[in-house]
């Protein structure tokens, strides 16, 4: 008999005996245990979708790493390494069942010292590179372990399509299985595949299995709890592109908006921001420069203000860039239903335009605006909203690389629109089985984002709570915003320890407590420079007295 026909006679056995059979890292040589996993398949009956079979390309054992900070990053976060104890670095991929679509890339971490529990990690933009699963959560503080280093195993995947060099990013969806895959398929296939490899690890399966991911990846988290509500324990979804077809819609409006004279020059960014935080920014008590009370601002802030009298200039906006910013901070409004309804996505604003941050993301100049103006086809210094918007239209709804994007309508292509709709936007209200499984969802909104709208997500919950009631919401489902902060999670206090919060939760029936978010320097020792309390929605922090650095200077308030 081959090893591997052997190991399977052994574990039906075992099986059988009512015990489970040894794990290959449960032992004095976890590093030979963990090459032994190397070269192995996965079934693909152990895989809950069809699919085809599992490979394990390699597993190495990894001596434990300290902690690296590097100089630059897309975010703050990014550039922190943090420390990983000794691990089984396994990676594989999943074939399809289509011979022209790519397979699904997976990486396991597997710790030596396992605490029974794993945590999946989501992806971001439209996926294509593997996660690895060995980074700070979404929304982590900085001085926190990774949860490897807290005993977890963790997971992350490429969703099923891998980046090509000089080829759009979106370029995957013109194949039906690769754009299963990224809509929901390959985030359920993987965490079948790394059960069935923590059972092979140490002989037993997951006592409790977490998922958290932030944009794209709180996509992932709300779409798991709604098409697979059985499979995960607890989800952390934070700044979710939930309405995803209506997203890509709003960023080519919002992109032609700005085409010609609608194109908005840095300095005129800062004449928006700052007149927005002189409307809004002491309506909490305190001018800090974090707008507290982004909905009220709504209603405080009027662009017209700011429209040219006379001649234009930095110093005001013409009438086209008025119109523009009407179109962000509006919403974009379809003549027919989409998934569960939905017809309208919600603008965006007012607070956060001019944010900054270490990297290229951060405010108007990054998601909306861009170096300069929008061009077709859309060039590298056109703003990300621009470069995603347009090619997900082409990719997606036109399925035509070479589609006019200035004769494109949702009308002319309904079918097809309604069609992705249904695969890809994670706006389901009834997630009663997720909460009949015991799961358990935490929702973190930036509410300075412009990479997608937070009133999305606010949507969301609110139509949670209208299809299962406020009691019961409340007994598994937590919504919380983060005034003034990016989607990046720059610009105010962003961070928390939502992994602790979800763990207690989920196994000893805590409800989350009171969590402070703080904003700190990237770099050790990763000083705190102020907080703010972690309000729930619709409250907000509103200012009290004392130190305004100083979470305990605030209340949750209406």
């Amino acid at each position: 008999m081959t090893r591997h026909l052997l190991c399977a006679v052994a574990g039906a056995i075992a099986l059988l005996a009512g015990c489970s059979t040894p794990g290959v890292l449960v032992g004095a040589n976890a590093e030979a245990g963990c090459a032994s996993l190397a070269g192995t398949t996965i079934d693909a009956s152990h895989i809950g979708l069809p699919s085809g079979a599992a490979t394990i390309d390699s597993a190495v054992f990894a001596e434990p790493s300290a902690l690296a900070v590097a100089e630059r990053g897309p975010t703050p976060a990014a550039t922190i390494t943090p420390a990983a104890p000794a691990h089984c670095k396994v990676l594989g991929k999943i074939a399809p069942l289509d011979p022209k679509a790519p397979p699904i890339r997976f990486q396991v971490n597997l710790p030596t010292q396992w605490n029974g529990r794993s945590v999946q990690y989501g992806g971001g933009g439209f996926n294509g590179v593997l996660i690895s699963g060995l980074g700070l959560l979404p929304a982590a503080r900085y001085e926190q372990s990774a949860p490897l280093a807290q005993g977890f195993v963790t997971a992350g995947t490429d969703s099923g399509h891998q980046n090509q060099p000089n080829q759009p990013p979106q370029t995957f969806a013109l194949n039906d299985e690769a754009l299963l895959n990224f809509a929901h398929a390959s985030y359920k296939k993987v965490r079948d595949v790394s059960v069935e490899l923590m059972r092979r690890a140490y002989g037993r399966g997951p006592e409790k299995l977490y998922f958290a991911g932030s944009s794209e990846g709180g996509r992932e988290g709300l779409t798991l709890a709604q098409r697979y509500p059985n499979d995960f324990d607890g989800i952390f979804s934070r700044v979710p592109v939930i309405h995803w077809t209506g997203l890509q819609h709003a960023g080519l409006r919002d992109g032609f908006a700005t085409m010609g004279q609608g194109w908005i020059r840095p300095a005129q960014v800062s004449l928006v921001h700052n007149a927005v935080l002189a409307a809004c920014d002491a309506a909490d008590g305190v001018a800090d420069g974090v707008v507290s009370d982004p909905v009220g601002c709504r209603n405080r802030f009027d662009v017209a203000a700011l429209q040219c009298k006379g001649e234009t200039g930095d110093g005001c906006l013409s009438d086209a860039q008025v119109r523009a910013v009407r179109a962000l901070n509006g919403p974009y409004r379809f003549d027919f239903d989409l998934a569960n309804g939905l017809r309208e996505y919600p603008g965006r604003g007012p607070s956060g335009e001019a944010t900054a941050s270490s990297g290229p993301t951060g405010g108007w100049v990054a998601w909306w605006l861009g170096q300069a103006a929008p061009a077709l086809p859309p060039q590298p210094n056109n703003s990300i909203g621009w470069f995603y918007g347009a090619g997900a239209i082409q990719y997606f709804y036109a399925r035509d690389p070479q589609a006019d994007l200035r004769n494109y309508t949702p009308a002319a292509h309904q079918a097809r629109v309604r069609e992705v709709s249904a695969l890809m936007d994670s706006t389901n209200p009834d997630i009663a089985a997720f909460h009949a499984h015991g799961g358990k969802l935490l929702m973190l909104e930036n509410m300075g984002d412009y990479a997608q709208s937070p009133y999305a997500g606010v949507g969301y919950f609110e139509s949670v709570v209208a299809r299962l009631g406020r009691t019961q919401v409340d007994s598994f489902f937590r919504l919380y915003t983060a005034p003034g902060v990016d989607h990046v999670g720059t610009g105010a206090p962003a961070n928390a320890d939502f992994l602790s919060a979800l763990v207690a939760w989920v196994e000893r029936g805590q409800a989350p407590p009171k969590l402070e978010l703080v904003e700190q320097d990237a770099r050790p020792p990763f000083s705190i420079r102020r907080s703010r309390p972690l309000c729930e929605w619709p409250m907000w922090p509103r200012y009290k007295g004392g130190d305004a650095a100083l979470a305990a200077s605030f209340e949750c308030s209406r």
